[in-house]
Order: C-alpha cells, then sequence, then structure tokens
C-alpha cells in the first residue's frame, strides 16, 4: 500500500510538473515556479498521514528542469526579437534607398526639362531685342540657377546615397504613452526624417510623437551610439539595446550634446502632446457630465423621508 501511494505521489507531482514546463515561456517562469511550489507543498500535506513525502531534492530538480526550458525559450525569443530588428533596420535602409533614388531620378527629368527650355531661350536671344531682349537675359538667368539648384540636389542625392553613416539622429517623446523624462533616441537616414517619426507614431503607441531635436551628421551611428552609452544607466529596458527609450531629462541631453558633438543644436523644449492634452479635455469634461447626471438623479428625491 505504501508503495502504491508513493508511486501515485509521483505520478501526481510529476504529471503536475511535466503540465507545467510544457507551458513555460519566456515571460512566465515566475509565475510557473510559484505554482509548482504549490503542488508540492499540496502534495506533502495529503502524504502527511502516510509519512510519505516528496523531497526538496526532487523539487529542487525539477525547478532546474524548469528554468531549463526557460532559457531555452527566453534564447528563442531574443533571437526573434534581433532578427525583427534587424528586419526593420534592413526595411529602414530600404526606403531610404527607394528615397534617394527617386529624388534623382526626379531631378534628372527636371534637369532635361530646364535644359531644354534653356537652350530654347538661348535660341530665341538673336530674335528679340530691347525689353524683350531683358526679360529672356532674366529667364535665361532664373533658367541656368534653376538649372544649377536642381543639379545640386541630384548630386547630394547620389552622395547621400553612396554615404552608408550620414543620416540624423532624432530626441522624441511621447507623454501619453511613456510619461514624463522618457525620450527615443534614434537614427534614420531618410532625405526626410519626420516620415520615419511620423511612422514611429502610427500605429505602435496611442499618440504621436513629439519632436525635440533632429541633429544631421556625417556619422550618424556614432552619435547615435556616443547618446546611448552616456544614458546607458538610464535605459528602460534593461535587457534589450534595440529598444532606445531613455528616462532621463532634455537637459541633460543636451548639455551631452554641447559637451561631445561640436556643432550646434536647437532644442524644442516645450512638450506639445496636443492629442493627449485634448484627451485628458474630452475625459475631463465627460466625468463633469455624468457628475452632472449624477447630480440631477440624486435632486430628484426629498432630503427626508419624515
Amino acid at each position: 500500500m505504501t508503495r502504491r501511494y508513493i508511486n501515485l505521489t509521483l505520478r501526481a507531482f510529476n504529471g503536475e510538473c511535466d503540465s507545467l514546463v510544457s507551458k513555460v515561456r519566456w515571460n512566465n517562469v515566475k509565475r510557473f515556479e510559484e505554482r509548482i511550489k504549490k503542488a508540492f507543498a499540496a502534495i506533502n500535506k495529503l502524504g502527511e498521514s502516510n509519512n510519505t513525502y516528496i523531497t526538496r531534492k526532487y523539487i529542487n530538480l525539477k525547478l532546474d528542469e524548469l528554468h531549463l526550458v526557460y532559457e531555452l525559450a527566453h534564447k528563442k525569443y531574443k533571437e526573434k526579437e534581433d532578427a525583427r530588428a534587424i528586419r526593420e533596420e534592413q526595411r529602414e535602409e530600404e526606403r531610404a534607398q527607394q528615397e534617394f533614388e527617386k529624388v534623382r531620378k526626379d531631378a534628372e527629368i527636371e534637369e532635361k526639362r530646364f535644359q531644354k527650355a534653356l537652350e530654347l531661350a538661348k535660341k530665341d536671344l538673336g530674335l528679340v531685342s530691347g525689353e524683350k531682349l531683358d526679360e529672356l537675359n532674366s529667364q535665361i538667368e532664373q533658367l541656368e540657377q534653376s538649372l544649377k539648384d536642381i543639379h545640386e540636389e541630384k548630386e547630394r542625392a547620389i552622395s547621400r546615397a553612396q554615404e552608408t553613416k550620414s543620416g540624423h539622429v532624432y530626441i522624441i517623446s511621447n507623454l501619453g504613452s511613456f510619461g514624463e523624462n522618457v525620450y527615443k533616441i534614434g537614427m534614420t537616414r531618410r532625405l526626410e526624417p519626420m516620415d520615419r517619426v511620423k511612422e514611429l507614431g502610427d500605429a505602435s503607441v496611442p499618440f504621436t510623437f513629439d519632436l525635440h531635436a533632429m541633429i544631421f551628421s556625417e556619422n550618424a551611428p556614432e552619435l547615435e551610439r556616443l547618446l546611448h552609452n552616456e544614458f546607458d544607466d538610464n535605459r528602460i529596458n534593461k535587457v534589450n539595446s534595440r529598444k532606445e527609450y531613455f528616462k532621463v531629462s532634455l537637459d541633460e541631453i543636451e548639455q551631452v550634446i554641447i559637451d561631445k558633438y561640436d556643432e550646434k543644436v536647437d532644442f524644442i523644449k516645450i512638450i506639445e502632446a496636443q492629442q493627449f492634452r485634448e484627451t485628458k479635455s474630452i475625459i475631463k469634461q465627460l466625468q463633469q457630465t455624468r457628475d452632472e447626471q449624477i447630480n440631477v438623479e440624486i435632486g430628484k428625491y426629498p432630503d427626508s423621508l419624515f
């Protein structure tokens, strides 16, 4: 009878542990650890009358098994997150390259258009005189300047496409989503860096981001890395370094840039948070309306029944 009860106890405890171990994920190990301990205590409580117990050595082995499975799940999750972040970086780089290519092609089309208009205007030089000649010379001058500007724009796009390190480092906040003194310090190689900021506020967070600084650098990754290293102790996420959010004041960020970055940077100190503030105002108005309705309902009844 004792052997049978021992086997029953082992089956019950092993079954409970196996079920919990099979469900462990990268983010729930503590909860399942507590459940194994509770199962250990409950089964040993039932075995007191038969003087049958599961030893601490045995539960420790089961907890070790749980932690090993958790570590494997956590490694897989981290690899998945790293791969996702790399894919996001690749997509960001592809978008930047597409922007550069579009600007280059558009500039070439404009360049050809201005060149053709300039050639036609120069042909007409010998056919006009007086005021018309002055107007034509002015038109030629404008066309030559436009041609020069569009050529420079094309060259800049080609240069930016070839320079893999040039880009913008941005500093943004989202008061409604993350609270005060939490800033994201990131980098983009887009020709229009605000497009990246708008994308970040589209779907992943309930409110849009506020821009505090947009810094162009010939070596944007280095500047971003400098800021990340400087505020490493202030990271919100201590596990995943790809999460670029820091609990730090804007004055501290500005001071680091002043001390370690040569060029002057204009900071926007005011946090507008328009959607968040409007949302708070709407919630306040709704609450006031509900309070007024409740007071009206209460006012329908007499102060006393006597």
